[in-house]
């Protein structure tokens, strides 16, 4: 599938429904004998049956007269069971996309939350729904619902936290378009939703959840744009703002990207001092003949970074990044990132020491996708973790788990047509919410 292909089709949802390891070797020393090689450390065997499955939030289209068209929106799991993956998936006639699904607990019981977009023809807005399992079937509760009046109406992202500190798990909402970042607060079994940004012709792709502060209370975070240029490769100003709810939401701008911008951040304490960092994946430039000129930078902020600053901690020769995740996949209680490139592959990304570049290595370089979705997740339980990818370039899902040297790769799902689809997010959900096949 060529890249043209994932732009056009990209360009469709949205009038739609909105290496080499780097680091310093020691010097040989020489040896009467060569030593001998060490054996390759074999992947453990991954348990028949597993407590967790993978979601998968798609959204999916066909191709009619030569033009892709979007259908029902689609969530599918990943079960492990018997030795084997498989697959099971539920589709929603109210929405085009699913841009995420994640598990979300209810005091009755552990549910699905989603968020959905649709597309203005439709008539639907977009909205953020319940998912609970009733004689095996998913049923759904709308929990906000709206359409704002511009091209298109999505949820575009969501997390969930207690973000009042009231026990409570509140969810940080962002949307397409009209750039609205809003809360919906658990208050009596409903949800109170409150606007607590937005401005026209704006986009807010993702939201994360920290303390970057360090003072107790946790800080929301989202990365308004301007609309997607992706075609003309013109200009496309962002820049990664900061909310706290709990103090009345005021929105204070901690990354100034001038005129770059970003669809990816993540909030997480890589250097284990306690205190969470925001990363940003600043995105590439391309020139009018769509060559890259300035590749992806992963910059790294502090509360005391200024918003026009930011440390750059690795770059990657690619114009688009749109998923980072951090894990442990050593089970050493250290942490490693995982940054999901456009077209040129897999990157692990480790913190060096204090003051020294971060490590940077290519996991894989065949596995690609406009999104190009990843998940960290221990779904086995054995104290590492595992990555979990979607290649929509290959149509294949891919588990990596590490083998005592390197991230071993599997293909746990492979689709067996070859219908456009974008897989948005990953997420592991308990087994008890998949629905009957």
């Amino acid at each position: 599938m060529s890249c043209r292909f994932f732009i056009v089709c990209a360009s469709a949802l949205v009038l739609l429904a909105c290496g080499s390891e780097e680091s310093t070797p020691e010097p040989s020393k020489p040896a009467a004998t060569p030593p001998p090689a060490r054996p390759a450390a074999k992947l453990n065997a991954t348990p028949d049956d597993l407590p967790k499955a993978i979601v998968l939030s798609l959204a999916q289209l066909a191709m009619v007269d030569g033009k892709p068209e979007p259908r029902p929106a689609r969530m599918e799991f990943l079960v492990r069971k018997g030795g084997k993956w498989e697959m099971t998936a539920f589709e929603d006639e109210e929405s085009v996309v699913f841009h995420k699904v994640m598990a979300y607990a209810t005091p009755t019981g552990p549910a699905l939350l989603s968020f959905a977009g649709s597309a203005p023809a439709t008539g639907d807005p977009g909205h953020v729904k319940l998912w609970r399992k009733q004689d095996g079937k998913l049923v759904g509760q709308t929990l906000w619902q709206k359409h704002w009046g511009g091209k298109v109406s999505r949820m575009r992202d969501g997390e969930v936290a207690d973000l009042f500190g009231d026990g409570s798990q509140a969810v940080a909402v962002a949307t397409h378009d009209r750039g609205v970042v809003a809360t919906l607060r658990p208050t009596g079994g409903e949800f109170t939703v409150a606007e607590i940004d937005q401005k026209p012709d704006i986009f807010v792709h993702e939201i994360e959840i920290g303390d970057v502060s360090g003072d107790g209370v946790l800080e929301v975070y989202a990365t308004p744009s301007e609309p997607n240029k992706l075609e003309s490769g013109a200009v496309q100003r962002g820049e990664v703002v900061r909310y706290v709810p709990k103090e009345g939401g005021q929105r204070t701008v901690v990354a100034d990207l001038g005129d770059r911008h970003a669809k990816e951040i993540l909030v997480a304490d890589m250097d284990g001092d306690g205190t969470d960092e925001l990363y940003v994946a600043v995105e590439g430039h391309v020139g009018e003949d769509k060559r890259l000129e300035v590749p992806v930078e992963i910059r790294r902020y502090t509360a005391d970074t200024p918003a026009d600053g930011g440390e750059v901690v690795a770059t990657i020769k690619d114009r688009l990044t749109r998923f980072l995740t951090v894990g442990d996949i050593e089970g050493d209680g250290k942490k490693e990132m995982v940054a999901a490139a456009y077209s040129s592959g897999l990157y692990l990304l480790r913190p060096g020491e204090a003051g020294k570049p971060w490590k940077s290595r290519q996991i894989d370089r065949n596995s690609a996708g406009f999104e190009h979705a990843a998940i960290f997740s221990d779904l086995d339980g054995d104290g590492r973790d595992e990555l979990y990818v979607a290649s929509d370039k290959h149509f294949e899902v891919r588990r990596y788990a590490w083998d005592g040297r390197k991230l071993a790769r599997e293909v746990i799902y492979k689709r067996p047509n070859k219908n456009p689809i974008f897989t948005w997010n990953l997420m592991p959900v308990p087994v008890e919410l998949v629905p009957a096949s």
